[in-house]
Order: structure tokens, then sequence, then C-alpha cells
């Protein structure tokens, strides 16, 4: 359960090798996990926030492992890293967005199209890595920033309740105020 095994691994299944905005896989996902650490969230988030598109995501098809596997990762980064690198790769952003921030969210898995209500912290952990994904993609790319920079300033201010201090005072430094 350490950072070195999972960066281990994800070398070994070519993270270093699949191209990334702003660089490759890899150089993502660091950027995510170092980015959650400035924010001073836990290890286990920031593990996930590494090992976040293991499954490939909704908006990144590439999948590194199957869901079928789950175990093999969590046999590195621990059950809890795990299970929030699997959520956020199992969202279906168009039916899960819109309610996070809800009372009673509806949460569609995208692999098994089941719905269910994450409970608080997993919607704050969700909400945090997923600020931490879309704030490096538009740090580091230009189009990506103008393009959903305005789609994204509404959702994460939509989302306050769920996001740190931290997060969304770099959301407002990168994509301005809502």
């Amino acid at each position: 359960m350490t950072r070195p095994d999972a960066l281990a691994l994800l070398r070994e299944l070519g993270a270093e090798r699949i191209p990334h905005p702003g660089g490759t896989l890899l150089a993502h996902l660091t950027r995510v996990e170092a980015l959650l650490e400035s924010w001073g969230a836990r290890p286990e988030l920031r593990l996930a926030g590494l090992c976040h598109a293991f499954y490939g995501t909704d908006g990144f098809a590439t999948a590194l492992l199957p869901v079928t596997r789950r175990a093999e990762l969590a046999a590195v980064i621990g059950t809890g890293a795990e299970e929030t690198a699997y959520l956020y790769a199992c969202c279906d952003r168009s039916a899960s967005y819109p309610s996070l921030a809800a009372g009673e969210p509806a949460f569609r898995d995208r692999f098994t199209g089941r719905l269910h209500t994450p409970d608080l912290q997993a919607r704050r952990d969700f909400a945090e890595l997923t600020a931490a994904n879309e704030l490096d993609l538009a740090r580091t790319d230009p189009v990506f920033r103008a393009t959903y920079g305005p789609d994204l300033r509404g959702l994460f201010a939509r989302w306050q309740g769920l996001l740190s201090g931290p997060a969304l005072r770099e959301c407002r430094a990168v994509l301005g105020e809502a």
C-alpha cells in the first residue's frame, strides 16, 4: 500500500507510454496526486488520485486494468483508495454530475448501470479528485480550458459544499470566478 508500488504498477502497465494532455498518462496522474497533496488531502485520497484512471474514465477510455481485476489494484494501494479510484472511473458523468451535491444524489455506475447514493465522504473525495483532474487538464491544455472552463467553473460552484477550501481557491485561480 505504497506510492512506490503504485508507480511501479503504473509503469509496468505502460502509463508512461500512453499519450495524455500535458504529456503522458503517468505525468498527468502524478500531477493530480501532487495537486491533491498541495490541498492537504489525506494519503488514501492522494493514492486514489495517482490511480484514478486505472479502469479508464468517462472522459478517457484507455484502461490499464479491466474492472474484473480490481483486487490487484486494491492489493497495491489499499481498499479505500481503490474504492475511490473505482468510484471516479465508474462515474457516468452526464447522469451523476448534476445531482452530486444534492441531498440524495443519483450516481450511475457506467460499468454496471447501477444507481446508488455514495455517502457524504465518498462524494467529497469524488468531487475533490474530479477538481484535481479537471484543473490539471485546464492548466496544461489551453484549448481544453477554453472549451470546458466555463462549464467546469459552474460545476465546481455547484459543488462548493463538497470541495475543500484549497480546491475552491484553485478552481477560481485556474478557471476564474463563477
